[in-house]
């Protein structure tokens, strides 16, 4: 079950944490993977990790906010794999820059890095796919978001969340426009992930997992589990929905 032989496999983000599980995960299902990630080493290590166990990768560094660079890249990398994208997983969401704090704190030149990033770089890459992915009858479109989109909290993510909020709607209407040609749309929406640790002190994070019924933070195996299942045949009957994949976490 979950076997996506042959299927081209595009990961944004996918240098690092949660992107590199979701790669790794895809690649051992059988995908060919395009591992995207702004800084070409990162995106080079995790393919070369993938095609080490014998699977099938490629690095492709694009900034996925610039639609001329992901057509360009998107389109290079298909030639590369002998194929095009069937599964795209929109995962980069993280700005560079500072764009974090209390809305009061921030001004408004840093709005834009975090809602660019997850609005317009998904809305890039979706562009740069989906007519390919409806003209063959065949597509999965994987939107990581976060409980953050829906739940308010005061740590300081404000515009990452108005992002996040922004993306999944654009997701639910994608879903009801593309579901006739065979291609879905869902958003897994992420609980805190191991990576937190580099952004917050251990303090703060011991804080957080008594909110965790199963009290740990998230696996980027995990995610790339859920994500193998979002992308393959057997989930075809699955679209415009969001999952919370949390650790039990409310999100409401």
């Amino acid at each position: 079950m979950f076997e996506l032989t042959d299927r081209v496999a595009l990961v944004t983000g996918a240098g690092q944490s949660v992107g590199a599980g979701i790669a790794t995960v895809l690649a051992r299902a059988g995908a060919k993977v395009i591992v995207n990630d702004l800084h070409e080493e990162r995106a080079q290590k995790v393919a070369a990790e993938i095609t080490g166990e014998g699977l099938s990768a490629v690095a492709s560094v694009f900034d996925v906010t610039d639609m001329d660079s992901v057509v360009g890249a998107i389109r290079a990398a298909e030639a590369e794999l002998g194929g095009a994208v069937d599964i795209l997983v929109n995962n980069a969401g993280i700005a560079q820059g500072n764009w974090s704090g209390p809305f009061r704190d921030l001004e408004p030149e840093q709005w834009r890095l975090p809602i660019d990033l997850n609005i317009y770089g998904s809305l890039n890459t979706t562009k740069a796919v989906i007519d390919g992915m409806c003209e063959r009858g065949w597509g999965r479109v994987i939107q990581i978001s976060s409980g953050s989109a829906r739940t308010g909290q005061n740590i300081g993510v404000s515009m990452y969340a108005t992002g996040k909020s922004g993306i999944e709607g654009f997701m639910r209407h994608l879903a009801a426009e593309v579901g006739q040609f065979g291609v879905t749309a869902n958003i897994l929406a992420l609980g805190h992930q191991e990576n937190l640790a580099e952004f917050m002190p251990p303090e703060r994070i011991q804080q957080l997992l008594r909110t965790i019924p199963i009290g740990r933070l998230g696996d980027p195996f995990e995610v790339g589990a859920a994500c193998a299942y979002l992308a393959s045949y057997e989930a075809a009957g699955l679209t415009g929905q969001t999952v919370d994949f949390n650790g039990g976490s409310q999100t409401r």
